[in-house]
């Protein structure tokens, strides 16, 4: 009988089997991700021109792989040598199978010129896609008869968790084939048009039977954590994760005509009476954000309209000019039907007045016929401001809604972590340009410090009792 030095599980078999250009093969902790990646990346290494290579974000984070690589590979390969020094496998036929990290997103530089048939990530939320999405400049051929392709493994949370989660999880119903379709004009100007797959699959710990055979406990162990931790690392839910700043982020359908116990809520036609703001960031290779909110009598804000300048890739600017901006500003404020014909209120980052490299942003807006005042920049404040407004009362009711059209709000806003090294603060590496936005307008009107109420309805109200006394009371504002 043969030795076997490996065999996969049957989810790992299933992500083994597919054919897609990228795979993202994750979601709990403990699901087999990097056993599976580390035998992946072994597909070719009969073949003398093969080069593979594994990220991790940091290299002593690599120690884990080398040690499971040294154990898999030294007994599948008695042969095959690992260069500490060039962090690099060398197998008998002469393929390799390398070892890399990108601690600054500068760090991609580095692979710059290298070409790989395999490329893998692991803990991919823990890579901007700026990190990700430049190494397809390295997916190519290192020689004839490879096959060129891409697989990622990883848990929710980290500086990724939003784009990995638009760009594989949600993108379809989990185990579906997405087409991407791209189309780039060639040199004479033809609309060349190429076609890519990608896919998501699922792991959870029940998938791993070896390792909840040789530690029964593990499950113990993530049913012990914090609720965020454990949904995220026992259940694989992408919704609450490790790091998350504003944990009292509720997008509840069920609250939508409502408006208790969720901050996303159906559009309606604004009171004349409110106060209307527009806050700014601007962004040109990054995102620019243009948001307007609307203030009722009690001091409640709605979040009601926005603009972003974001590609379809994320965190990527469209590259508008900030006289381009302002036309499209203009052109929204008279014809969207809550915005149109009012006094509206300008709000933006500070940094749109510096004249250090010529005309200031705002002077080339102010030509356009859009102006702003100067917001409160100030970044742990804002960020306190950001938690007052989305705590719930006993009630239900926060001081903050979003339209349920404004999505990228929507998008963006539950995916931010804190920075490692500010650990008080976001992390600045995320797509924060909408909450930076925001928060100009939050220290506009200040409030005072508010606690967040756990409390959520019951899931059977046959009697419509807590209904009945928890009725809203309509367009006059919640308590007007």
């Amino acid at each position: 009988m043969p030795n076997v030095v490996w065999e996969p599980q049957p989810r790992q078999y299933m992500a083994m089997q597919r054919p897609e250009y990228e795979l993202f093969y994750g979601g709990a902790a403990g699901g087999g991700k990097s056993d599976y990646l580390l035998v992946e990346a072994l597909r070719q290494v009969h073949l003398p021109n093969y080069n593979g290579i594994i990220f991790r974000k940091t290299y002593p984070q690599l120690s884990e792989i080398i040690d499971r690589g040294q154990y898999l590979y030294k007994r599948a390969f008695p042969k095959v040598r690992y260069n500490d020094s060039k962090h690099v496998w060398t197998f008998p036929s002469g393929a390799k199978i390398f070892l890399g990290n990108m601690q600054h997103s500068s760090d991609k530089i580095n692979y710059q010129g290298k070409r790989y048939d395999f490329i893998g990530f692991d803990e991919l939320t823990q890579f901007t896609w700026e990190e990700y999405s430049y190494l397809y400049s390295r997916n190519r051929p290192s020689g004839p008869g490879t096959r060129v392709y891409r697989r990622s493994t990883g848990n929710p949370g980290g500086i990724g968790h939003g784009w990995v989660k638009s760009y594989f999880v949600t993108a379809a119903p989990p185990m579906t084939p997405v087409e991407q379709v791209i189309t780039v004009p060639d040199p004479d100007g033809r609309l060349m048009t190429y076609k890519r797959k990608k896919i998501f699959i699922p792991s959870k710990v029940w998938d791993n039977k070896k390792l909840l055979d040789a530690d029964p406990n593990y499950i113990a162990n993530l049913s012990l954590m914090d609720e965020a931790d454990r949904n995220a690392l026992l259940e694989g839910n992408w919704d609450t994760f490790q790091g998350q700043v504003f944990l009292e982020w509720k997008d509840s359908p069920e609250g939508y005509q409502t408006r208790r116990w969720t901050h996303v809520i159906d559009d309606f036609l604004i009171d004349a009476s409110w106060k209307v703001y527009r806050s700014f960031d601007f962004g040109y290779a990054k995102p620019f954000s243009v948001g307007w909110t609307a203030v009722d009598h009690v001091g409640r804000m709605y979040r009601i309209h926005e603009f972003y300048g974001c590609t379809r890739q994320p965190n990527t600017g469209v590259k508008l000019t900030p006289q381009e901006i302002a036309r499209k500003i203009r052109e929204i404020e008279q014809t969207e039907p809550n915005l149109k014909g009012r006094k509206i209120l300008g709000i933006a980052d500070p940094a749109i007045w510096d004249v250090s490299h010529g005309e200031s942003i705002a002077e080339m807006m102010e030509k356009e016929g859009v102006y702003f005042d100067k917001g409160d920049h100030k970044r742990l404040a804002g960020k306190m401001q950001f938690h007052y407004r989305l705590a719930f009362d006993k009630m239900g009711i926060p001081m903050f809604y979003v339209f349920k059209s404004c999505r990228d709000f929507i998008r963006t806003i539950p995916n931010l972590v804190y920075d490692d090294k500010h650990v008080e603060d976001i992390d600045t590496e995320g797509e924060d340009h909408i909450y930076d936005e925001q928060r100009y307008l939050f220290m506009e009107h200040p409030l005072n410090p508010r606690k967040n109420e756990a409390f959520t309805p019951p899931t059977e109200d046959p009697l419509n009792l807590w209904a009945d006394r928890h009725q809203y009371t309509g367009g006059r504002g919640l308590y007007g």
